[in-house]
This record gives C-alpha cells, sequence and structure tokens, in this order.
C-alpha cells in the first residue's frame, strides 16, 4: 500500500505543479464533511447553482466523473466511498477530474460530502495516508458543522434504517430500536464529536479544522466566510423532509426482508408520500431514558 501512496502522492503533486510554481502557494482545499441533517444537501445544491459565480471569484465546486453513477448530482460521495474500500486507482482518477477543472485564477477547492463524517471510523490506514497526501499537496482545511447530539443521533439512526443493507454494517438497513442501536459501538461511537476533531487535527493540523454549531441556515455561514454573501442570496428551502415515526416503523417492517438496495429505493417515493400524509401522526423517538442515555454518551466539542 506505502507504495501506491507514494505513486498517488507523485502523480497528483506533478499535475499541482503548474498551479503552484508562479507564487508558491498550495491551492487551498475545503472538505465539508456535514454532519447529517445540518443543512448539507442544501448547501450543495447552493453551491451547484452558483457554481459559475463561484468560478468568477476563484472557487472551484467541481463536477463528478462522468461515468459514476449520478454525475450531475450536487454532492462528493465519491470521496468517502473510495476511502472506505481503498479504491486507490478510482480516488485517484477522482482527484485527477477534480485538478482538470482548476483554471489559472482558481486559488479555493470545495468537496461536500456528509458521509465523510458517517464513514470516518470506517477508514483503513491505508485511506489515512491518501489523506495526509491531500493535507501535504494541498492547504487543506475540515469544516465540519455538529447539532446538539439528541437530535443529531435520532437523525442518523432514521438515515441507518432507510439505507440499504450493507455486508459488514451491523447498523444499515436492520430492524432496530433506537435504543437497540445506541448498544452497537460503531452507531454510539458518532456521539465522539471530539474523538473526530481531535484526529483530524492530527492528521490535518491543529489550525486546518473549523467547528462551527449548526443554528439553521449553513447556507448562510458558508457563504459569509466564503466572503460571498449577498442580501440578494435567500436562505435555501430545506431539501431533505425527516422520517416521521410512522415511516419509521414502515421501514423497520420493510427491512425485516431481504430487499435489493434497488428494490428499496424505489419504495422511496412512496415512503415519502406516506410521510408527509402522516406527518401530523408523528411522535419522537426520544423519550427520557433514552434522551439521558445520549447525553450520557456524547463527547461535545466547545464552539
Amino acid at each position: 500500500m506505502r507504495n501506491k501512496t507514494i505513486e498517488f502522492h507523485d502523480e497528483i503533486n506533478g499535475l499541482l505543479k503548474p498551479f503552484t510554481q508562479s507564487n508558491q502557494k498550495k491551492l487551498k482545499l475545503i472538505i465539508h464533511v456535514g454532519t447529517p441533517k445540518t443543512g448539507t444537501t442544501s448547501l450543495q445544491t447552493y453551491l451547484d447553482k452558483k457554481q459559475r459565480k463561484l468560478r468568477g471569484k476563484g472557487i472551484l465546486y467541481p463536477h463528478n466523473l462522468d461515468k459514476v453513477q449520478n454525475p450531475t448530482a450536487p454532492r462528493h460521495h465519491w470521496f468517502e466511498k473510495n476511502l472506505v474500500t481503498t479504491h486507490h486507482t478510482h480516488f485517484l482518477e477522482n482527484i485527477k477530474n477534480l485538478i482538470s477543472q482548476i483554471k489559472d485564477d482558481t486559488h479555493t477547492i470545495i468537496l461536500s460530502s456528509e458521509g465523510i463524517y458517517n464513514s470516518w471510523w470506517d477508514l483503513p490506514e491505508a485511506s489515512k495516508e491518501l489523506l495526509s497526501v491531500l493535507a501535504e499537496l494541498f492547504d487543506t482545511h475540515i469544516w465540519v458543522w455538529f447539532r446538539e447530539p439528541v437530535g443529531f443521533i435520532e437523525s442518523f439512526y432514521k438515515q441507518c434504517i432507510r439505507n440499504p443493507e450493507v455486508m459488514g454494517n451491523p447498523c444499515y438497513g436492520k430492524d432496530l430500536s433506537l435504543s437497540q442501536m445506541l448498544e452497537i459501538e460503531w452507531f454510539s461511537q458518532h456521539l465522539d464529536y471530539q474523538g473526530f476533531v481531535s484526529q483530524c487535527e492530527a492528521l490535518f493540523g491543529e489550525t486546518k479544522v473549523s467547528v462551527f454549531q449548526y443554528h439553521g441556515d449553513i447556507v448562510q455561514e458558508v457563504m459569509a466566510k466564503l466572503g460571498l454573501a449577498t442580501p440578494h442570496d435567500n436562505p435555501t428551502p430545506r431539501q431533505n423532509q425527516s422520517l416521521n415515526s410512522v415511516s419509521i416503523a414502515l421501514l423497520r417492517t420493510l427491512n425485516q426482508f431481504e430487499l435489493s438496495a434497488k428494490d428499496k429505493e424505489q419504495l422511496i417515493p412512496h415512503l415519502k408520500e406516506i410521510n408527509r400524509i402522516t406527518n401530523h401522526k408523528n411522535t419522537s423517538l426520544v423519550d427520557d431514558r433514552i434522551k439521558n442515555r445520549i447525553l450520557a454518551m456524547a463527547k461535545p466539542v466547545a464552539f
């Protein structure tokens, strides 16, 4: 694996040289890692819609490779997918595709995928070596937004129930209650906000990790940080509606059967309609006992 990492470094370094030779400054790479239900999809939709405006300011929000599934989707799920599987070749292809979109006036690149946080604890050491290469060749920054832990873990639970079953994952596509899932280390360790931040600081540098508290309008926050906010940039409508307790009960029933990922995805539009109709019947999945368990497990960060 070490040889592949060296090859990865050398090839990317060679491709970046034309953009760094003139002033010796590294290109800034912002990796936005979510977390779930912190407006990530809304931000990605906005960045995708504003690509031309961003280009004019020297900021690249790159297109995906044409051959990836749904290449026009305004998100970069290839990033964590290639890292989880330690697929050096595919990761290299995607980074090369990113570099091919850089222009002479480009100074900042933005990648965004909430799956990076979700998958962080699944990354093998060989993939973290690739991340260390990015940290060396780019001026790499990690941006992460955190919700209060009770709301976050309830949303993450719903996402796990909705996801198709994945071999080796103890939570995706399972018929489990929130209480049962909290017993699973893979799930509960996502409450370790400080652990994630500390690992990122060790990999990218203590000054390279920016942590923000989610307040509801991440689009305006990001545009302000990029120096692009204007009075005409209205808040972006929420893109994803959270599944209610009725929909979760139906999903848990479906998860008892061996549905393929494709078949399950075909049911999602119908589930969303059920979710809309029954939304007034929604009840919280978190009672006082579970809330206290979550707060006891959580390891927050200081904002």
